[in-house]
């Protein structure tokens, strides 16, 4: 087990190969590996022997929120039982309770568990602030991630990164699983359409872990000015890519099951639109509708206010779509691809003359091919085939920052 800094990807990959040999696996349907309890997954969080040492006697800023637990207990309640001096929390979109919506900003607070002043890192300020990383000795970032490029978890850690590179601080990087890391696919971001929601030239669904990209953007000099981030990854032990993990908590309040956050690659698309993901109801990312759908559709949903989605698209006004609570996602011909079809049926469906793609499609799409496209009326095989070759190239970028077979 490596208990001191890890220098380089190499050998973080070695050390990742080897842990995986010696570990044996089981499937479930012949072909993706499944953690057991002869294999169990170890995220990096949960290897407190390996990062402690790297915290004792420092003053620590830890980049986290309510995914970050070990076992039941929040990393930061291990770490103040451990005696690590915590001065500052740094806490994502959705807050470090992970309780507010998507897009809300959220000022400065105070932990009232902990006491912890808690700095906000979505909203005016997406990035630490040199005043705010004063007095800290290292920065410590433990979040769960979902593998999806428009996901703002993997751009706050681009941010801490640079900040922390801006100001000699050095940084250690907890992994996760990604629960869609076992597949590639989608259009690799263009330039002049990078935003918080896609700040790296990668696919939509990138099949790597926040260990991983931050190997890459080091790696790749995507920080700005090609600063280099004083990094350790502290990876997972008995995970694969092939595997399907299993999250223990919901990452954002809109992903609440594991079918959402499977679905979540392509449903998101339509964040990009006038239709509703079902946000203000009990199934967010399983469901979509419009109000004005009604002749294509008979499934009906009605968003209301709700913690976590308190002003939905279309509150309290019905809409009609398509339920996809039982859609069986985990079927292989499903399985490990974007699938398009539903925003092309929608597209067609839709008869307002008002604009059914929103400037945002653009964003997280990373292109504007994909609008182009469906009103042209290709086919969502040949749309998926046009990216491709792009897919592929990425693929042999991201082959040298792997960290798990």
């Amino acid at each position: 087990m490596i208990k001191k800094r890890l220098p380089d990807i190499p050998l973080l990959k070695l050390t990742a190969i080897l842990l995986l040999l010696l570990l044996p696996t089981a499937t479930t349907d012949g072909k993706r590996p499944i953690a057991t309890a002869d294999s169990p997954i170890e995220t990096g969080a949960e290897q407190v022997d390996v990062w402690l040492p790297l915290l004792r006697g420092k003053r620590v800023g830890v980049t986290a929120n309510h995914t970050s637990i070990i076992g039941t207990r929040h990393l930061v309640d291990v770490l103040l039982a451990k005696g690590i001096n915590v001065v500052r929390i740094f806490a994502p979109e959705h807050g470090f309770r992970g309780i507010a919506d998507a897009g809300e900003h959220f000022a400065i607070t105070t932990d009232a568990a902990t006491g912890i002043e808690i700095v906000s890192l979505y909203g005016r300020h997406v990035k630490p602030l040199p005043v705010q990383l004063q007095g800290l000795d290292c920065m410590l970032f433990d979040i769960q991630d979902v593998g999806v490029r428009f996901y703002t978890y993997l751009s706050t850690m681009h941010y801490v990164m640079e900040s922390c590179a801006e100001n000699s601080l050095p940084l250690v990087v907890l992994d996760r699983p990604n629960p869609n890391g076992f597949y590639v696919d989608g259009p690799v971001l263009e330039s002049n359409y990078r935003s918080f929601v896609g700040m790296h030239p990668i696919p939509i669904v990138h099949g790597m872990t926040l260990g991983e990209l931050a190997g890459m953007i080091n790696g790749e000099g995507w920080l700005r000015g090609g600063v280099s981030c004083r990094l350790t990854v502290v990876p997972c032990t008995g995970y694969t890519h092939q595997m399907r993990y299993r999250l223990p908590v919901g990452p954002s309040p809109n992903l609440p099951t594991m079918q959402a956050v499977y679905l979540y690659p392509s449903l998101c698309l339509f964040e990009g639109t006038v239709v509703s993901v079902g946000r203000g109801t009990d199934t967010p990312f399983e469901v979509f509708g419009h109000p004005s759908f009604q002749s294509c559709y008979s499934f009906s949903f009605t968003p209301a206010s709700r913690p976590g989605a308190q002003r939905p698209p279309f509150m309290d006004t019905p809409c009609f779509g398509v339920d996809l609570q039982h859609f069986p996602i985990h079927e292989p011909v499903n399985h490990g691809q974007l699938l398009l079809q539903w925003l092309i049926d929608a597209r067609q469906c839709y008869s307002s003359q008002t604009a059914f793609f929103t400037d945002f499609f653009y964003k997280l799409c990373g292109t504007d091919r994909i609008r182009q496209q469906i009103e042209q009326g290709m086919s969502a095989a040949d749309i998926r085939a046009s990216w491709q070759q792009e897919v592929e190239t990425f693929k042999a970028l991201r082959a040298k920052y792997l960290l798990y077979l």
